[in-house]
């Protein structure tokens, strides 16, 4: 095997390691997640570099449906990796500081959220379109169709956590913060975003494989038969989250409603000079007292991910009763006629709700239970 070779592999193998070890945030924390993502910046320009000579033959050549795969892949790859690294930086606190700040931070964190998962997926991809090399290695049948029954095992599984992660959330821009379980051991992380990858990789090896003897007259039932297997390992973790979704829903044998209050809005705060006859755990017609006070609102200048908006200033709140029950999805979907919650399900809290939309839903409650809103919003109640 040529050096190049040696060198192309050996910074193949690191920029999946690294891969696996960036969209493992609640592994590493902030501070080796940036400098991991510099590591990788670096690894994909060494990797353009030392593959120039695909560049160089994009418009030489004749192009087949494999050809013309690989070619958008691999531009994607690019272009997410490169987006996914711009916009890191600018939000980044220890490794590119200096960049900090060019574009919101609202902005610029959701689309690296977007961004890496792009490239997570297409490196899955890139990965299987390299999977050939590795076959043609395999002369022995029957350790060849183990292989492949183990890879579809796996890919399965990784197909079911990518759906159950609501990856493709992040992916379209509609998760604005990442949802991670710091609790999960590290090794089992990197396991699952391993399946994750493989998945995508195995695929992509099948309708590689499609395209390939697709063209090929006397193998057309071996070609439906790789887009079919592909399909499938996509398919079954799509039916199998949909149903695993659909029971969680479902509420249990013993499960009751439970009558609880409008909203926090419908009874005036505590009067500052009678709360001392009350105390925390006091519940008036279902309603918890919450002793006033004063607290600084907002964050500190060099915290990392900072708004322009969130200077630090001191806030003063008067007693005030609130309900001890989150406002479940089905009940805002009631009062509102929308159901924004990124985790459906009517017996789950509403969440993905703004500040605004929070008080206007107060309002529309208010309203219901022949209430007086509270709350002014724009010159609107």
């Amino acid at each position: 095997m040529k050096a190049n070779t040696v060198v192309k592999r050996i910074v193949d193998a690191a920029m999946i390691v690294l891969l696996l070890l960036l969209m493992a945030f609640q592994v590493t924390q902030q501070l080796a997640h940036e400098w991991l993502g510099i590591a990788m910046f670096v690894l994909t320009i060494a990797h353009q570099i030392l593959n120039r000579k695909f560049y160089a033959s994009i418009f030489k050549g004749k192009y087949s449906p494999i050809r013309v795969f690989q070619l958008i892949v691999n531009l994607l790859l690019i272009l997410s990796f490169l987006g996914t690294a711009l916009c890191g930086m600018m939000i980044s606190r220890y490794a590119a500081p200096f960049m900090n700040g060019l574009l919101p931070s609202s902005v610029v964190r959701q689309g690296h959220l977007a961004l890496s998962h792009w490239s997570f997926v297409l490196m899955g991809i890139h990965f299987g379109l390299h999977f050939g090399i590795i076959a043609s290695k395999i002369k022995n049948k029957a350790v060849s169709i183990t292989l492949s029954a183990i890879l579809c095992c796996i890919s399965v599984y990784g197909f079911c956590l990518f759906f159950r992660s609501d990856i493709l959330k992040y992916m379209l821009l509609q998760n604005p913060f990442a949802f991670l379980d710091y609790d999960k051991a590290w090794w089992l992380v990197i396991l699952e975003n391993l399946a994750m990858l493989l998945a995508w990789a195995f695929a992509a090896y099948l309708f590689s494989l499609f395209l390939r003897s697709v063209v090929r007259k006397d193998k057309r039932r071996i070609s439906l038969l790789y887009i079919l297997l592909a399909a499938a390992i996509v398919i079954i973790p799509i039916f199998i989250n949909a149903a695993d979704h659909s029971q969680q829903n479902q509420p249990s044998a013993s499960w009751k409603p439970v009558q609880k209050p409008a909203a926090a809005s419908q009874l005036p705060a505590a009067d500052t000079h009678t709360s001392t006859d009350h105390t925390d755990s006091n519940v008036t017609d279902n309603y918890v007292l919450i002793k006033g006070g004063t607290f600084m609102m907002g964050n500190p200048e060099n915290e990392n991910w900072r708004s322009n908006d969130e200077l630090r200033h001191q806030v003063s709140v008067a007693d005030f009763y609130i309900s001890p029950y989150e406002i479940t999805q089905a009940e805002y979907q009631s009062v509102t006629g929308n159901n924004p919650s990124s985790f459906q399900g009517d017996t789950l809290p509403a969440e993905n709700i703004s500040y605004i939309e929070a008080l206007q839903f107060a309002n529309l409650k208010s309203k219901a239970e022949g209430l007086t809103p509270v709350y002014t919003i724009s010159g609107r109640t």
